[in-house]
């Protein structure tokens, strides 16, 4: 009679449903922490002709998601020799040990889907961010601005990059008596946000910190949102026209522009530089990424919330349609045995 119809059945439920995920605001997909901010990919794909680098990349991925469950910073190693493999992650510090381990998990899939398997790779999101890298590869300072995207623009004689400096330096003073290399604080309407890596002492994240507060007034002016990502810590700040909500914590989210509302961003990475920038009525798109001379190429998405969801619902989608085929054939074999009979 042919192949029975259940397996139709759920497989229009599946084609249902995949072609309403554009219809799914992220804010209700997925939380604010898993919002891609910016990828860097080495630009040399890693050459693994015995697999030996796969096996302790996998390793390397595993260990880190085991221990986001339970840690905001760790770093490890995994293979030996020449194929000797480093990789670190980092929760920001406000983020729950589940929220963490939700965050770390996701960065796997966005380097492989983003990067392909390099000889080096970053993946940083809103809440956490991962890297990895072979024996051998490049080192950059640890004052390097990886990444910064500055949007928004306030009124002349508002007093707000008076109130975001303020906010700015109580960041720094702070910096100094965080236990975990994280603080935020709030002045007014501006609402900051700092971290270091964790494997930072106190006197080198203080030195980090002021660069990147130092950057952040330069490089963004007046405009009334920034972020900027250093190698080894980050600094963002937001501007609140009806004062920062209680309870405040999503880094570089929910500004209110009481200008233009134009933004721009650039990267950049080793010891040469790369960067791009755009400015429009809402949000950055930035151009794709250049190559540095450290062989290391950093870009934003110039789709973060639409890319990262995108990614990991297809995963899902897939792992689905195969398994519906699976089950296809399967009562496809029961039936041709009852046929036999």
């Amino acid at each position: 009679m042919g192949i029975p119809t259940k397996p139709f059945t759920l497989l229009s439920l599946l084609f249902l449903f995949s072609s309403n995920l554009e219809l799914i605001p992220l804010s209700e997909s997925a939380t604010d922490y898993t919002t891609l901010v910016y990828k860097g990919c080495a630009t040399q794909a890693l050459s693994d002709p015995t697999g030996v680098y796969a096996q302790a990349l996998s390793a390397l991925f595993g260990s880190l998601i085991s221990q986001s469950s339970k840690a905001k910073f760790f770093q490890t190693t995994t293979g030996t020799g020449q194929t000797t493999i480093s990789g670190l992650f980092q929760c920001r510090g406000d983020l729950s040990n589940v929220d963490c381990y939700n965050c770390v998990s996701n960065l796997p899939i966005l380097i492989d889907k983003l990067c392909g398997t390099p000889i080096a790779a970053r993946m940083q999101l809103l809440g956490c961010y991962m890297l990895y890298e072979i024996s051998g590869f490049t080192q950059v300072s640890g004052l390097d601005m990886l990444y910064k995207v500055c949007s928004g623009k306030n009124s002349p004689g508002s007093g707000f990059e008076e109130k975001r400096d303020t906010a700015l330096s109580q960041l720094e003073n702070g910096m100094g008596s965080a236990s975990n290399g994280f603080y935020a604080t709030s002045y007014g309407n501006v609402y900051v946000l700092g971290q270091c890596e964790g494997d930072l002492g106190s006197s080198d994240c203080g030195d980090c910190v002021t660069s990147a507060v130092q950057r952040s007034q330069v490089e963004c002016g007046s405009a009334n949102s920034g972020q900027v990502y250093l190698s080894k810590c980050f600094v963002t700040y937001s501007y609140y026209q009806n004062g920062v909500p209680s309870g405040s914590s999503s880094s570089g989210s929910g500004s209110s522009s009481s200008g233009s509302g134009s933004s721009s961003s650039s990267s950049s990475s080793g010891s040469g530089s790369s960067s791009s920038s755009s400015s429009g009525s809402d949000s950055s798109s930035p151009s794709s990424a250049s190559e540095s001379s450290s062989g290391f190429s950093s870009s934003p998405s110039g789709k973060n919330t639409q890319e990262t969801a995108a990614i990991i619902i297809g995963g899902a989608v897939g792992v689905g349609f195969l398994v519906i085929f699976l089950m296809m054939v399967k009562n496809a074999m029961k039936k041709g045995k009852h046929d036999d009979y």
